[in-house]
């Protein structure tokens, strides 16, 4: 399911770095190289305003759009999905990098990656797939649409409009076209978008979320007839040059859309002796879209469970009690399936965790439900450096 042409030597080694620099770098997003010298940094507020900054941010190193969501058939199948595109830019801005060919028409400055992934519930599958090209020819990179802005790796596409989303993705396992409608505006994550990632203020990035999204659409799976689905939708936003923290392997990322209207991320930044970094924290946006930060210790995320991985020996918390006492929240997040590893090791080198999850527990003493995903890095990683 990953592309096989010429191209994807030398290139799946670079994103294969790339990669690990933005697993590296972004709290919601083990460690790579801390070479920023010359890139633009995130040292404070970022002074988002949009639809402009749904666009690129060429001069940071890493950015990324990132799109999950949980959807049912007309006959009530549930499916999960994911679609994320990264930038990843190969040398500092007002420097001219000649990789990788000394032709200008393939010379690129920019690296584009793309993975997609189908959660079929019921029938108790995770579908994946990906793609990645430079910035050239036309094969990969941004351009504006209309009104909006259409980000693509050959054919996927994610197409960013004034006035809701559009996502494609096709492979031999599954596609699916789907329309995005906002619920709530733009949250800011941190303080108007910068979000702290450690102790020094580079450790930072700019992040923003639209929590709700309305989905409808068609999705293919394994041949099948195309169906129609409908559901809730999540979209994140991140671009920084700074790695994380020395001493951070990973984190556990989560967002949570409940019944009630309200939505919930937060994250957790591991450090190797089995701490939580202060810095990890998260958002809280109620049912009209007011939000609240949550702070470092006004949360707590108790692992229930863990589900090891056959492929990749790795060993993942797999059922969680989240707790929030500043609203009231006290749920157990549980996956959809246990198996959910992104493993495009052909293309990346990176395998993670990142699947479907269901809700259930109280909020504010009443009853809630809700679905959502989680994203947990490092743990693949962990067993690697013991072989």
């Amino acid at each position: 399911m990953i592309p096989s042409d010429e191209k994807m030597g030398p290139l799946a080694r670079m994103l294969a770095a790339a990669l690990v620099l933005w697993l590296s770098m972004g709290a919601t997003r083990v460690c790579g190289a801390d070479n920023t010298a010359g890139y633009l940094q995130v040292t404070g507020p970022c002074g988002l305003i949009f639809p402009r900054d749904h666009a690129p941010h060429p001069g940071f190193r890493t950015e990324w759009w990132y799109y999950t969501g949980n959807l049912r058939t007309g006959t009530g199948r549930p499916i999960g999905f994911q679609l994320t595109f990264f930038r990843h830019q190969l040398a500092p801005p007002g420097t001219r990098s000649d990789w990788p060919h000394p032709h200008a028409a393939w010379r690129a400055d920019q690296l584009y990656l793309a993975h997609a992934a189908v959660s079929d519930i019921s029938g108790k599958r995770h579908l994946q797939a990906g793609k990645a090209s430079r910035e050239a020819l036309g094969m990969a990179g941004w351009e504006e649409e209309g009104s909006g802005l259409r980000i693509f790796v050959d054919d996927w596409q994610a197409v960013l409009g004034p006035d809701g989303h559009r996502l494609e993705a096709s492979c031999e396992a599954f596609s699916f076209r789907l329309a995005l409608t906002p619920v709530k505006a733009p949250v800011r994550h941190g303080i108007d978008g910068y979000s702290r990632k450690g102790a020094t203020p580079e450790r930072a990035s700019c992040y923003y979320s639209l929590t709700r999204l309305e989905t409808t659409g068609t999705l293919t799976i394994a041949g099948e007839p195309a169906v129609a689905v409908d559901g809730l939708s999540w979209m994140d936003h991140e671009f920084s040059t700074a790695p994380l923290a020395p001493g951070t392997i990973g984190w556990d990322w989560f967002s949570l859309q409940l019944s009630d209207g309200s939505d919930v991320m937060i994250f957790l930044l591991r450090r190797e002796d089995g701490s939580i970094d202060p810095a990890s924290g998260g958002t809280f946006v109620d049912a009209l879209g007011a939000q609240q930060p949550i702070e470092f210790g006004g949360f707590e995320v108790e692992a229930r469970e863990t589900w090891r991985s056959q492929r990749s020996g790795a060993r993942y918390p797999s059922s969680w009690r989240v707790k929030i006492p500043s609203v009231g929240i006290d749920v157990v997040v549980t996956p959809n399936l246990p198996d959910q590893e992104m493993h495009l090791e052909d293309l990346t080198g990176i395998t993670y965790w990142e699947g479907s999850v269901s809700v259930a527990g109280r909020k504010a003493g009443s009853p809630v439900e809700g679905r959502g995903y989680v994203e947990l890095t490092g743990y693949a990683a962990a067993v690697e450096a013991l072989k």
